[in-house]
């Protein structure tokens, strides 16, 4: 895996980071992006359908701050990166790759929702921020 596929400009980082913690600042932000993301496909659904979501929504909090810190050059964090790629793709969970676009998709509606400055910049900077990254996991699958 390429490090500088990751890499974000202080500006991207800076705004990302921003509407990160306005989103958090807001309670609910992590069950309406499930409940999106369930609602995406009956395919999602299933593979959910033994999850615990309180678990779950620790998981992917701290997931969403170790690619961050990928795009900040943390080498531990890349590891982190392909520790999911393996976990989720054809040698584990079998996530299928068009799953992870979904995911963006209902993550970049409930940052739109809960993000009292959305803008369009910010959505450019979700999407920098995380569409490498998906790409390093699909590959996986």
């Amino acid at each position: 895996m390429n490090p500088d596929m990751f890499f974000l400009d202080d500006r991207t980082s800076e705004i990302f980071n921003d509407s990160f913690q306005r989103c958090l600042s807001k309670s609910g932000f992590f069950p309406r992006f499930y409940e999106l993301f369930l609602n995406s496909s009956s395919e999602v659904k299933d593979k959910f359908k033994d999850t615990d979501f309180k678990k779950q929504a620790r998981v992917v909090k701290k997931s969403l701050y170790l690619l961050t810190m990928v795009s900040a050059g943390a080498v531990e964090a890349r590891e982190e990166i392909e520790r999911l790629g393996q976990t989720h793709g054809r040698e584990g969970l079998k996530v299928d790759p068009y799953m992870y676009d979904q995911w963006l998709t209902c993550l970049l509606q409930a940052v739109r929702e809960y993000d009292i400055g959305w803008t369009p910049e910010v959505e450019k900077s979700w999407r920098k921020t995380f569409l490498s990254h998906i790409e390093a996991l699909k590959s996986y699958s």
